[in-house]
């Protein structure tokens, strides 16, 4: 087995993971940015004299945003509502499917997080398994060649803990905004939901024991 193939594959496995970190968070933040901005500006339109997206004004509506699709559920959903609970009950739901859209992509930079010094260290390993098998078969020549073999074996691990370290960074800063933006979407739905005006519930037929039946 060819370790030093196997060293180097590591290497370009550490150097992928690191782009594709790199993208999630480029691609997470700008996301992020987005719609918290949405958010706050969406918070103080809000109010029981809106009843729909419509009411917005426009200036809040002309562009998409997660935010934004929150609200027009909400509003869409509540004109068929008899009772708090059922309010309380679509805006749960209504926040769980948008939760799921915010935390996309963030199992990938946890993984990376978790996998770099791992993968560092086999690396490391295999690397100086090849030095050893190398200077088995040649002894020791130079002690200079065993050093550099050593340390290039060594450069994995601090790669792979390099890596960790600055996804680890930045998935903490991922967390606190998704934080913040969860927040924010709390409050828009327990705002949207003020001034609902529920549907009354019609009672049915009261059906009278013993009352004969007529044809």
């Amino acid at each position: 087995m060819n370790m030093n193939l196997l060293h180097d594959i590591t290497f370009y496995v550490m150097y992928g993971a690191a782009a594709l970190a790199a993208f999630v968070v480029v691609e997470r933040c700008i996301f992020f940015s987005y719609s918290l901005r949405k958010a706050r500006q969406l918070l103080p339109a809000i109010n029981a004299r809106v009843r729909s997206v419509d009411d917005l004004p426009k200036a809040l509506t002309e562009r998409d945003s997660l935010p934004l699709q929150l609200v027009s559920q909400i509003y869409d959903g509540r004109r068929h509502l008899h009772s708090h609970q059922e309010l309380e009950d679509l805006a749960q739901a209504i926040y769980i499917s948008m939760r799921g859209r915010l935390s996309h992509s963030l199992w990938i930079l946890e993984a990376v997080v978790a996998g770099a010094p791992l993968l560092g260290l086999l690396g490391t390993i295999m690397g100086i398994i090849d030095t050893f098998k190398a200077l088995a078969e040649a002894g020791v020549s130079d002690p200079g060649e065993v050093s550099r073999g050593i340390g290039t074996a060594l450069y994995a691990t601090a790669l792979g803990i390099a890596i960790a370290l600055v996804g680890m960074v930045f998935n903490s800063h991922l967390q606190d905004r998704l934080e913040l933006i969860n927040d924010n979407l709390k409050m828009l739905l327990l705002r949207a939901g003020i001034g609902t005006q529920y549907v009354a519930t019609t009672a049915p037929d009261a059906v009278h024991v013993g009352q004969p039946r007529t044809a």
